[in-house]
């Protein structure tokens, strides 16, 4: 339903015409539960007609908050009943970040519905390393507003290897390009494994800091850059070449430093 927002301006218009009590930004008072009859159209259904047979409807629709002002009626009276909800950042589209989709103010509520077929079709970890995912992405934002006012030098390695770890996850695995086939659409298998080889470099990553192997070492390495081009592999296969990446990964670190590999 493209677009909300508009459809919402011209009910304002038609409520000012009417000479209707306005409500906030001058919305009419009932704006909420028009909104909300149309969303609770979706849903499972039992079709009409011969047999016993379901179906659902999946309601997909763009709201244009003026200024990007979350705040505004419209966008507020739909996230009451969206299920899923996707924020377009400017900031990562001006980054060239495709899709542009801030992952700290979207969510899902879905996701709980679909782990046990998640955990039984993909693996039985992928909630694990989701959470996982989800709890560096907020290690990073927290982190950002630490360096922005004392700067990278200022954090201990160990708080420096997650804020590169999280770069590494949103550079190879949140960011796409349409143009590359191979990155263009993922399974959720090769989501699966991605993630996986991330956290294997990041927990070795750690035990090296540990053993008194530099930082800058390990960021240098072969290790990394492999890791930084395995979004061009294509999905067929990938588990096979991301598993040998863990392997390299996990025998790659020594107290000495970092041992370089080559694909």
């Amino acid at each position: 339903a493209d677009s909300i927002s508009r459809w919402a301006e011209a009910l304002r218009e038609i409520s000012s015409r009417l000479e209707e009590l306005p409500g906030e930004e001058g919305f009419p008072p009932y704006l909420a539960t028009l909104l909300g009859g149309f969303y609770e159209r979706s849903g499972r259904v039992n079709c009409l007609g011969e047999g016993n047979r379901k179906g659902s409807i999946t309601i997909v629709s763009a709201v244009s908050p003026p200024g990007g002002d979350f705040s505004e009626p419209v966008t507020q009276a739909s996230l009451r009943f969206a299920g899923a909800f996707w924020a377009l950042d400017p900031d990562l589209a001006n980054r060239r970040h495709f899709p542009s989709v801030n992952w700290q103010s979207s969510f899902s509520l879905y996701f709980d519905g679909l782990a046990a077929w998640l955990e039984e079709n993909v693996a039985p970890e992928l909630p694990l390393v989701r959470g996982r995912l989800l709890r560096l992405l907020q290690k990073e934002a927290e982190l950002k507003e630490v360096v922005q006012i004392i700067g990278m030098e200022a954090l201990q390695e160990t708080d420096r290897l997650a804020f590169e770890t999280a770069i590494i996850a949103t550079e190879v695995f949140l960011k796409q390009s349409v143009y590359n086939e191979s990155d263009a659409f993922n399974t959720y298998n090769k989501q699966f494994w991605m993630l996986k080889v991330i956290f294997a470099f990041w927990d070795s990553a750690d035990a090296a800091l540990k053993k008194g192997v530099f930082l800058e070492k390990i960021l240098a390495s072969e290790l990394r850059k492999n890791i930084m081009s395995m979004k061009d592999i294509a999905s067929v296969g990938f588990e096979k070449r991301a598993a040998s990446l863990i392997k390299d990964i996990t025998t790659g670190f020594d107290a000495s430093g970092v041992v370089t590999t080559e694909e």
